[in-house]
């Protein structure tokens, strides 16, 4: 009984080491899908077109320590709009091709910069974009705040839509450009991981 009772905590100790744990520095951040705003604008012949999307779920897990991310962003292609029901119908059925491809879905893999956990920071979230049928490298600069558990978020970048395989809609007379600007304001909170997660199988 005396052997059992030493060997009992090594055996815990053993298991508590070998099991794959969280990291402390790990967070996840779940966005706010009502909070969060996501606007495009594409230039044009004699005028910018300027148009909104929905942000449709939203969730970043990252490790600041270790440049780590995993997680998955999806946006609502189908509400995409511009104020023009004839120019939406053409970005839906004929660029977009939202009834084929629904969603558009960033996938992050690393982060990049210094972090705090508090006040404003610059970061880069890198990973790849699936968009209309391929997935393509994405790499979103945001300027990041963080009061407690809330989270605010700007990022903007450019897609490239021609070259990655969507339909051009100039025509003779207008000409548009062949690069969306895409603006985000994303609004979440951060989670950290509780003592038992960081201990437990998965």
């Amino acid at each position: 009984m005396r052997t059992d009772r030493l060997w009992l905590p090594l055996l815990a100790l053993f298991a508590l080491a070998s099991a794959p744990a969280l990291t402390a520095a790990e967070r996840t951040l779940v966005l706010d899908p009502d909070a969060t705003e996501v606007a495009f604008s594409l230039d044009a012949t004699g005028h910018d077109v300027h148009g909104t999307l929905q942000l449709q779920r939203g969730t970043v897990t990252f490790d600041p320590e270790a440049g780590t991310a995993s997680g998955e962003i999806a946006i609502d292609a189908t509400r995409a709009e511009t104020g023009n029901d004839k120019r939406d119908e053409t970005m839906h059925t004929k660029v977009l091709e939202t009834g084929t491809y629904p969603l558009f879905v960033f996938s992050p893999q690393a982060v990049e910069g210094a972090w705090t956990g508090a006040g404003s920071e610059q970061l880069r979230l890198i990973g790849t974009l699936a968009i209309h049928g391929g997935e393509h490298p994405l790499t979103m600069p945001a300027r990041v705040t963080v009061d407690g558990d809330r989270v605010e978020a700007e990022a903007t970048f450019e897609i490239p839509y021609v070259d990655w395989g969507m339909h051009d809609p100039s025509v003779f007379i207008l000409r548009v450009a062949d690069t969306v600007e895409v603006t985000v304001h994303a609004v979440g909170s951060l989670e950290t991981p509780a003592a038992d997660d960081m201990a437990a199988e998965p």
